[in-house]
This record gives structure tokens, C-alpha cells and sequence, in this order.
């Protein structure tokens, strides 16, 4: 339960940072925008559409906070890509969002492996995309040793835990996943051996039937992922579905006032 905790508390944790840590010339950017991204031109960077907070430094590589915003009457978002530049797959996660979680308002923890620029791209309703992003001074998460041994991690792979609360006149949810996310570059510290990778791809969180959002995600997430997001209630049950590389598949249904 301590971690659980821990957990939230770091992902609840009103940033320190200041934001002098604008995106980085990226050289590995000029190649992933065209071949990996299919963008044909650079997007624009409009604060006044979406922003990207992160710390400048990370304190711990494996868990770099990033921090999704609009202000409040910004056009809504309705899907979103985060890439990492410089990590061994540089798309981090790919969202969809729904009405609900409009103006955005959304936290997740990922993997940062070498000093990097982290940054998303997002697509408005009509089609138009915007970026935003920060240079994050970090190395070797991905390859970070997981945080707990094997056989605690097959005995809690799948829980999940939610808690909701009000905060400046939002409901703010938090869905917490006990899940390795293994990168395939991490090592048994009992073995050495290599660990296969092994991580949550699909990720779908519902209202009744109303979509708050999906995910699809690679190795760069962090271990048992946490995401905050701020989102209107239809007093409906949440819904959660996750899927992993594996074949697992969990779901759970929680009270939305649960907390």
C-alpha cells in the first residue's frame, strides 16, 4: 500500500520546475518527424493550444513526470503522439481522447534513456496539429532495473487501484497499474540475463460508455504506470481494459467516487 502511495503522491506533486527548458536542435528529430512520425512539415508550437511541462533534470530517469495542458478555452485535442527523440523507440504512447477530458489536463510517467527532447504532437478536431515539448536531462531509463523482484511482480501484474477527488474546480482522476513494462533492455539482477520486453500496449478508460481515452504505448512508459487526468463526470462506473504484449488481458470497473 506504501507504494501505491509513493506513487501518487509523485504524480499528484504540484511541479517545481521552472520552465526554462525548451525544446533542443535535434538532428534525430530532422529524421523521426518524416520516417517515424509521418509528419511532412514541423508542427507549430503554440502554448496557447497545448503545453508540455517536465523537469529539467530528472531525478530518476525511469519515471520522468510529463505534464499535458491547455488553458481553458483552448480548441479541444483529440489524439495525441509523445516521443521520446532519443530513446530506442522514440514514440512513447499514442492517445485518443474524449470530450470529457477537454480542456486536457493529463499526467504519465515515462522512460527517459539519454538527455533528450520530449515532446507531443497533437491533432485538433479540424485536422490542424500543434507541438509542444521540453529538453529533459536524464540517462538510462530504459534499461533502469525494475523496482521489485519476479515473484512480486507475477503476484500483483494487473491490479489496479483508482482514486477521484476535486482540484480547481475539476474532478481529477488517478489510475494506477501494477504492471513490469519491461523494455527489453533491463537485466534479472538474480540471473543477468536479459529480460524479454513485456508491456502494457493497449489501454482503454471509459465513463459507462463514454471514452476518456485510449492508449496504445511501446516500451518507453514507465513501470506500474500512473495517469492523472482532469475530466467532466457523468456519474457512470469507470471502466478500465488493459492488454499486454503477452496476451493478458485485464478489466476492471470501479465506482467513479471511489477514494
Amino acid at each position: 500500500m506504501r507504494i501505491w502511495l509513493t506513487a501518487l503522491a509523485l504524480v499528484l506533486a504540484v511541479p517545481a520546475w521552472a520552465q526554462d527548458n525548451p525544446l533542443q536542435p535535434s538532428p534525430t528529430w530532422d529524421d523521426l518527424r518524416v520516417s517515424v512520425v509521418g509528419l511532412e512539415k514541423e508542427p507549430p508550437i503554440d502554448p496557447d493550444v497545448l503545453d508540455l511541462s517536465a523537469p529539467v533534470r530528472a531525478h530518476e530517469a525511469a519515471i520522468v513526470p510529463i505534464h499535458l495542458t491547455q488553458p481553458q478555452n483552448a480548441p479541444p485535442v483529440q489524439a495525441l503522439t509523445l516521443v521520446v527523440d532519443e530513446n530506442p523507440a522514440p514514440v512513447a504512447a499514442e492517445y485518443t481522447f474524449g470530450p470529457a477530458l477537454m480542456p486536457l489536463d493529463f499526467e504519465v510517467r515515462v522512460r527517459v534513456d539519454s538527455y533528450s527532447d520530449v515532446r507531443a504532437i497533437a491533432t485538433q478536431q479540424d485536422g490542424a496539429q500543434v507541438m509542444a515539448g521540453r529538453f529533459v536531462k536524464a540517462a538510462g531509463g530504459c534499461s533502469a532495473p525494475a523496482g521489485k523482484d519476479m515473484a512480486a511482480i507475477r503476484d500483483t501484474m494487473g491490479e489496479m487501484r483508482w482514486r477521484s477527488a476535486e482540484a480547481d474546480g475539476r474532478h481529477v482522476g488517478t489510475l494506477m497499474i501494477r504492471h513490469p513494462n519491461f523494455s527489453g533492455l533491463q537485466r534479472d539482477q538474480v540471473t543477468l540475463l536479459t529480460i524479454p520486453a513485456h508491456f502494457i500496449d493497449r489501454l482503454e478508460v471509459r465513463q459507462g460508455e463514454e471514452l476518456l481515452f485510449t492508449m496504445a504505448a511501446g516500451i518507453s512508459v514507465s513501470e506500474d504506470p500512473v495517469f492523472r487526468f482532469a475530466y467532466e463526470p457523468n456519474g457512470q462506473p469507470i471502466h478500465v481494459h488493459v492488454e499486454d504484449t503477452d496476451g493478458n488481458i485485464w478489466d476492471r470497473s470501479f465506482d467513479q467516487a471511489s477514494g
